[in-house]
């Protein structure tokens, strides 16, 4: 079932008699398409989420709140101004539609009495959420503006007139009866598709409750109205709510069991709140990793870019210096012909013993003496000398900026909320994102634990899982005759292996670890570097995460997932 417009009356029916009558506390707008409402009502806090996600728009209560922006959005910024304080007087539905409207009171600057509505409007990428004067149906604002040449049908702009969406002429099934409904249904259903025909009558009908009300039917020798009325009465009274797991992979969220999902793997829960919660929470994750991951891509790879044009820069700038050995040749040669040299001369051309006595040419200044001239020549070259060392040690420094970013785009695709906030940390620490100037020192954030694993003879394999852990790892927490791993010139974690001498078997599963949480985890084959914790060491200065080694062996590893998967069911040692 998807949040249709049935769920969303069974979803009214239950928010309303919770919140009704209490009184809005806290307004927070953790993502863009979400506002949070904290309720205080009998003596209780209710979260209550509004979210005009394109994809996942809904409403239900939460226990989590959301990570709140440094700086409220303006919407959130309005919603406060206007709604903290305001007793709840209605939350209703808009027949049998995805819209829902929270109406309260409460008292304006003045002291006068106000009449605020707060809609949600369930449309897909059309979704929004409103907040208007009752009192004469003007818009406050509105979560997305959308202008007039984006919709000729209304106005979603501050100061215009709130109007409903096109109206629907499919008939309300919460406001019919049995009767009224076999009339209605009788008559316009059509041969071909009584799926299809259902839902071009039935307001708020989604093709995945079509198609259960027409399996009920068929189940239990009934006509579409009865099964329809009995779906309808059985909910209103008490809904069931399930989490269907189907055989192909999929999960579907539903108010009751339904018949049409067969072989499905049912999960009851107590609320449809709790299940939408089950429902959502990946779905949620990877849109907050997506938010929070987006602007972090899009600066490492601006950064990316930059730096490698520095390399070809470079490169140019080399070529360019190749030039500093002649001038070196022609001063030498110019010391051992220097009475040769007469005043006035522009040229004079010598045998080149560098070059098997070949002639060459000399070019010379009239405003230099022969000494002069040759000394000119040397300091070319010295200055030329000069440039390509630095140029090599920018080459080197550049070339780490480039390993290093590179590494951590590598964990931002790996990484989970948390690890994103540590990498986001570690951005800020390292210079490249400023820190916004409303925090205060560093912000607290809960370090996260590494990936612990078991070999098959129960011994701890420790994987890092962002830069600022695998320095942990490695240079705080292992001991020095443990065993470190890494993808070799490869983007990825540092591994440790916690025994000073581990099996050969042992350092396999390590191995397939470091390539399976490495940059090239879908390649054939991953060379794959380990060395003693002792033979590790970090540069003064070096990035997170960089560290040098000597004296490593190697091996190669097929990265293979049924592998990884049996090292994850490994238990510790007795």
């Amino acid at each position: 079932m998807t949040f249709d417009g049935l769920f969303t009356k069974w979803m009214t029916d239950e928010v309303s008699k919770e919140i009704i009558g209490g009184r809005i506390s806290k307004i927070h707008q953790p993502l863009p398409y979400e506002i949070q409402l904290t309720i205080r009502s009998n003596r209780k806090n209710y979260l209550l989420l509004l979210c005009a996600h394109p994809m996942m728009a809904r409403f239900q209560f939460i226990t989590e709140k959301g990570d709140n922006p440094e700086i409220a959005p303006n919407f959130c910024m309005i919603l406060r101004k206007y709604l903290e304080g305001a007793i709840i007087q209605d939350f209703t539905q808009v027949g049998a539609d995805r819209i829902i409207h929270l109406d309260v009171d409460t008292r304006d600057e003045l002291g006068d009495e106000a009449k605020w509505r707060l809609t949600l409007e369930m449309m897909g990428k059309h979704s929004n959420v409103f907040l208007v004067d009752r009192r004469n149906q003007q818009i406050i604002d509105c979560l997305k503006r959308i202008p007039l040449s984006q919709n000729t049908y209304r106005t979603l702009q501050p100061g215009a007139t709130y109007q409903l969406p096109p109206h629907q002429t499919k008939m309300n099934p919460f406001e019919m009866t049995l009767f009224e409904l076999d009339a209605r249904l009788t008559k316009g259903l059509g041969e071909d598709s009584l799926a299809k025909s259902l839902m071009s009558l039935v307001q708020g009908m989604s093709t995945l409750t079509a198609n259960e009300i027409v399996e009920r039917s068929m189940m239990f020798d009934e006509t579409i109205a009865e099964s329809l009325w009995k779906f309808l009465e059985q909910n209103n009274e008490k809904p069931t709510p399930t989490l269907a797991k189907l055989s192909n992979g999929k999960s579907y969220f539903t108010v009751c069991p339904y018949y049409s999902f067969q072989n499905a793997e049912n999960q009851s829960f107590e609320t449809l709140s709790e299940l939408l919660t089950a429902y959502y929470v990946h779905k949620v994750q990877e849109e907050k990793i997506q938010q929070l991951a987006g602007n972090l891509l899009q600066m490492l790879k601006s950064e990316l870019k930059k730096n490698r044009e520095k390399l070809v820069k470079f490169e140019e700038d080399l070529q360019k210096s190749e030039k500093a050995e002649q001038y070196r040749i022609k001063g030498e040669l110019l010391n051992t012909c220097l009475y040769q040299i007469e005043k006035g001369q522009t040229e004079i051309q010598v045998e080149n013993y560098y070059d098997n006595n070949e002639l060459l040419t000399i070019q010379l200044s009239t405003w230099l003496t022969p000494s002069q001239n040759a000394q000119a020549y040397f300091k070319k070259y010295q200055k030329l000398r000069n440039s390509i060392e630095h140029i090599e040690k920018q080459q080197e420094v550049t070339h780490q900026e480039i390993q290093y970013l590179e590494q951590v785009l590598y964990q931002i695709e790996e990484a989970d909320v948390q690890n994103l906030e540590i990498i986001r940390e570690e951005l800020v620490a390292s210079g490249y994102l400023k820190r916004s100037a409303m925090k205060k020192g560093k912000q607290k954030i809960k370090p996260s634990k590494p990936y612990v694993f078991y070999s098959n003879d129960g011994t701890r394999i420790l994987v890092g899982r962002n830069n600022l852990q695998n320095d942990t790892l490695t240079l705080k927490q292992a001991k020095k005759e443990y065993l470190w791993l890494h993808a070799q010139n490869i983007p990825g974690s540092h591994v440790i292996v916690e025994s000073a001498n581990p099996t050969d078997e042992t350092i396999g599963q390590a191995a397939m670890l470091a390539a399976y949480y490495s940059k090239y985890r879908h390649s054939a084959t991953v060379p794959v570097d380990y060395v003693s914790v002792s033979k590790i060491r970090k540069p003064n200065g070096a990035k997170p995460g960089f560290v040098v080694y000597e004296g490593q062996q190697n091996t190669y590893i097929t990265p293979d997932e049924a592998v990884i998967q049996q090292i994850r069911e490994n238990k510790p040692k007795e």
